[in-house]
């Protein structure tokens, strides 16, 4: 397999190949195949073992601790990879690299996670701020704590991101009138609100383009 990746590249091993080697980092004295499709069948799919907590693949017969960080320092890295392709980047510009984060972030988180993107006055991302983990099905979002944190890094703008661990794609009654609220809020501290996100499984739901911003 090592030789298949370097002569023809990643994309001509499949997701089962690509966590072998993984594992084999972490387990050098046994096959790793068995255990391999012993997590592709529980999780589901390669990014879905990667993503898993530390704890739950530690569950998993044959997983040491070894091979569990071999899998989470692949998860850390691919996080840095998304984040620096648009870290101080004018992000209206860079959408399809501002979605590919956020999916990369949150669609494999099994709770709903909240986070705001902070930009400066160029509409280039400075940071992100995680200001609430909650539920299956909900998380508790204040307005104030969004303001707040937003005037804390002196943004000029931001982006609203959560996910539906459920993959509902379709903004909650709730989630509407809270984007509602947060567009008012902002707009008295001179605060642009450029959009909502909802990451639900696979896709990314802009509240701008449903007409909803």
């Amino acid at each position: 397999m090592r030789a298949k990746l370097l002569d023809k590249g990643p994309d001509a091993l499949s997701e089962l190949e690509l966590l072998e080697m993984l594992l084999y980092a972490g387990n050098r004295r046994s096959d790793t195949k068995p255990l391999a499709k012993a997590l592709i069948r529980r999780f589901g799919s390669l990014s879905a073992v990667i993503r898993a907590p530390a704890a739950l693949l530690g569950q998993q017969k044959g997983m040491g601790d070894a091979s569990v960080a071999a899998l989470k320092i692949v998860e850390a890295a691919g996080l840095h990879l998304s984040h620096s392709d648009i870290e101080n980047r004018h992000v209206l510009t860079s959408w399809s690299e501002v979605q590919h984060y956020c999916l990369t972030r949150l669609a494999h988180e099994p709770v709903e996670h909240f986070m705001i993107l902070c930009l400066d006055n160029r509409n280039r991302l400075i940071a992100e701020e995680m200001l609430s983990r909650g539920t299956v099905d909900q998380t508790p979002v204040y307005v104030r704590e969004v303001i707040n944190a937003a005037l804390r890094r002196h943004v000029k703008a931001v982006i609203l991101v959560h996910n539906h661990p459920s993959g509902e794609t379709e903004p909650s009654r709730a989630d509407i009138e809270m984007t509602a609220e947060l567009r008012t809020a902002s707009s008295l501290v001179t605060i642009t609100l450029h959009d909502h996100l909802i990451v639900a499984g696979k896709t990314v739901v802009s509240f701008k383009s449903l007409g909803l911003l």
